[in-house]
């Protein structure tokens, strides 16, 4: 018999949500010396160490560890790997186009679709390589011992092997399916800046029910692409700092959403930023934590919102529910999953060593986190497909709370000298510094033309330039509502 699950004892759901990083890449060797099965004897689907690539040239490519002594282990794959719809494809069916009719996918085209990328980045973008990366790096698993701050995490408290991206495809529709539980039929970045259906931050409102979004060292980006909080009160939204200041206070809302440092120097983990940066954010994020009046009461789940062109073994499931009626983009119709993530869920109601699963043949994926707030705090499904996810609240079953810390003596890892990449393209604002900026751009201020609508930013030389553009915009925009509100 099931333990019962302890989730009514959770008054604080805290997401934080990194980038582009598969689960194989991140977390596939956490228990390849104990046989992939876990403390408690769970089964966990891991790597052996033998699984490989077709490397296009008849040949193959083996997976390989990541060790922290190797040159730029924290900077690999030392590329940016493709990451759309197309690219999905060809990395889990070998070819761009999806089989008619649908086939298994066989996730073996990894290497040479990283191939494709870096023939293409290497002539248009050539400062950003790594020197000397190769296709086969995308074969790469970071070793145990290279994430201590994840894998200590992920086995001190409770590890998903079966977390799937909602859709197999890139960073801002993933993104949209966490907050809106449908991406409205996008699965291309470039094609929706604003998304408009319904969110779980209103439904929360609606219930009563607290919620916060922080950034990290900037307004945080969901707040200019989910229409129905971009003017919500400025008390709900953050940067890092606050989100500590409210820890240590006991004052943290019911639902939080965290959200990392944008651009190439950040500490969102995006290939192929420094990895070593990420692992300092979550190190940070649990001990503001720990030991907090909040922390006997918190569930926090740490997740990454699509694998990002990495390798990973397990084909992603084919009986996704579609959210909705929208059409899809590409022809996509919304029952395949995306690639597995790596996620992980932290709380001292969970037993150390956990592997935790979906109760049901439906995997978890990011509407699972909609559906266990949906759970916690009452409040209505928000489109099909949160309707039929599995929560999270099953891995809570310890009834006396642990003390310890698995994180004790462990020490951040370091990078070491970054390779040697290009100071322009280094400099240069990222896709999310550059959507912040364009969110910020459309703010209506009163100076603005059109009611702000018809505003365009100046030119962008770096990320703190559009970091710095972005505040100017919404400081404005606070004062100038805080102004019309108190008009009599």
């Amino acid at each position: 018999m099931a333990a019962k699950s302890r989730l009514q004892n959770v008054n604080h759901i805290i997401v934080v949500m990194l980038e582009n990083r598969s689960f194989d890449h991140m977390l596939g060797f956490l228990y390849k010396s104990s046989g992939n099965k876990s403390p408690l004897g769970q089964p966990f689907a891991g790597l052996t160490g033998n699984e490989k690539n077709p490397d296009g040239k008849g040949g193959f490519a083996p997976v390989f560890p990541i060790h922290p002594t190797d040159p730029h282990a924290y900077f690999m794959p030392g590329a940016n790997p493709g990451e759309g719809y197309q690219a999905t494809n060809s990395q889990i069916f070998g070819k761009q186009d999806v089989p008619d009719p649908i086939a298994p996918a066989t996730n073996s085209g990894f290497v040479t679709d990283f191939a494709y990328t870096l023939s293409w980045e290497s002539k248009e973008q050539p400062g950003s390589v790594v020197p000397n990366t190769t296709p086969s790096q995308i074969m790469g698993i970071y070793t145990p011992e290279a994430l201590p701050i994840l894998s200590k995490l992920a086995a001190g408290y409770a590890v998903c092997d079966q977390w799937f991206a909602s859709a197999p495809t890139e960073t801002f529709p993933n993104r949209a399916f966490v907050s809106l539980a449908t991406s409205q039929g996008f699965v291309k970045d470039k094609s929706c800046k604003l998304y408009t259906a319904p969110s779980i931050y209103t439904a929360l409102t609606k219930k009563s029910v607290s919620w916060s979004i922080f950034g990290y060292d900037a307004m945080p980006l969901m707040r200019g692409s989910v229409a129905d909080i971009k003017s919500a009160p400025e008390t709900q939204f953050g940067e890092f700092a606050d989100f500590q200041k409210a820890a240590k206070n006991g004052t943290l809302a019911s639902y939080v959403f965290l959200e990392p440092q944008w651009g190439t120097k950040g500490n969102s983990q995006h290939p192929n930023y420094d990895v070593s940066k990420g692992e300092q954010f979550l190190h940070d994020i649990y001990y503001s934590l720990i030991g907090t009046p909040v922390w006997n009461s918190t569930l926090l789940i740490i997740t990454y919102d699509e694998h990002g062109g990495c390798y990973d073994h397990v084909p992603p499931p084919e009986n996704a529910v579609p959210p909705d009626n929208s059409a899809g983009e590409l022809d996509f119709d919304f029952k395949r999953f995306g690639v597995r993530v790596p996620t992980i869920l932290v709380s001292p109601m969970i037993p150390a060593g956990t592997v935790f699963r979906s109760s049901t043949a439906t995997p978890l994926d990011h509407t699972s986190i909609l559906a266990t707030v949906e759970a916690r705090f009452k409040v209505p499904s928000l489109t099909k497909r949160d309707a039929a996810a599995s929560g999270v609240g099953g891995v809570l079953t310890l009834q006396k709370l642990r003390t310890d810390d698995p994180l004790s003596g462990v020490k951040v890892p370091v990078s070491g000298a970054a390779p040697a990449l290009a100071t322009a393209l280094a400099a240069a604002p990222d896709k999310f510094q550059v959507a912040l900026a364009e969110s910020a751009a459309d703010l209506p201020l009163h100076e603005d033309a059109a009611g702000g609508y018809h505003h365009a930013p100046p030119q962008l030389a770096s990320g703190k330039a559009a970091i710095d553009y972005a505040r100017q915009r919404f400081t404005q925009f606070a004062r100038e509502r805080a102004s019309r509100n108190r008009r009599p």
